[in-house]
């Protein structure tokens, strides 16, 4: 706990979310959504195209990847095998200002016990890690909608905190 004590002070991890943007529907998208069910234990959702680029063929509502969103101890357990992946490092630069953070893992392979399936190849993934304090709720709700205040959002100071004492990691400059 932080400032003396205060509960609604505290930093707490609301989710994690891990995707794969493969680009395309068809094979790669069921093999990538087949290694985020190995790693997460999960189904995946299908993510949509939401505007059209045409130098790769993509056209709005095309499934071109999946994601997965976990909470809780799922949450904390799959970002302790990420940051082991990373040695247990991570940018300073991934840190946004509302105290959320960004990193990509280039192989599902890095994972502890994953062995290399030549059938699925190699596949990428970005974790991002949602955090929050108690309280948040409030301006989510559909009744009452409020706007959380500067002095409760999360910072980018309190998370590199948060991160560094919750799970050890180093962050490099």
């Amino acid at each position: 706990m932080s400032d003396n004590g205060n509960v609604m002070r505290e930093v707490l991890l609301e989710k994690v979310t891990v995707n794969i943007g493969v680009g395309e529907a068809g094979e790669r998208l069921l093999k990538a959504k087949k290694i985020l069910e190995m790693l997460t234990h999960q189904k995946p959702v299908l993510t949509k195209a939401k505007r059209t680029n045409r130098d790769f063929g993509i056209r709005p509502g095309m499934e071109i990847g999946c994601k997965v969103t976990l909470r809780k101890e799922a949450a904390e357990d799959f970002l302790k095998k990420a940051f082991w992946t990373r040695n247990n490092r991570i940018a300073e630069y991934s840190f946004d200002p509302e105290g959320n953070f960004s990193f990509g893992i280039p192989d599902y392979t890095d994972f502890e016990g994953v062995k290399y399936d030549p059938e699925i190849g190699i596949f990428g993934m970005d974790v991002t890690v949602t955090l929050k304090r108690r309280g948040k709720r409030v301006s989510q709700r559909r009744r009452l909608t409020k706007r959380i205040p500067a002095h409760h959002r999360v910072t980018k100071e309190e998370s590199l905190e948060f991160v560094k004492t919750r799970f050890g990691i180093e962050v490099v400059e």
